[in-house]
């Protein structure tokens, strides 16, 4: 299975590297105050691609961080109880019958 998971990882590296060279023509890219970059079509794309990785885990990080926050909170809280001693619990004396107030 894990000969095919690579296999199948160096064929998509293959397809993309060819789409790479094939789209290689240089870009312009144009910033404000009149700026501008020229690099190729591959690496532009690739920057773009970055970029919206980075974005995307910095918009998840303060749901990530509140949820460990909240795991911590838990098992301090199971860890707490689990040192506790058990509530007391009345026990039922088996050999001696109870008495009912329903009677005769």
């Amino acid at each position: 299975m894990s000969a095919l998971i690579w296999l199948l990882r160096g064929i998509l590296f293959v397809i993309l590297l060819g789409l790479a060279i094939k789209n290689s023509g240089d870009v312009e890219l144009r910033f404000f105050f009149d700026a501008s970059w020229q690099t190729p079509l591959s690496l532009a794309l690739l920057g773009a691609l970055t970029i919206g990785v980075v974005l995307g885990l910095l918009a998840l990080l303060p749901q990530l961080i509140r949820q460990r926050r909240n795991i911590s909170t838990l098992k301090r809280q199971l860890a707490e109880r689990e040192k506790s001693p058990a509530p007391d619990t009345p026990t039922h004396n088996i050999d001696q019958p109870s008495q009912s107030t329903i009677g005769i």
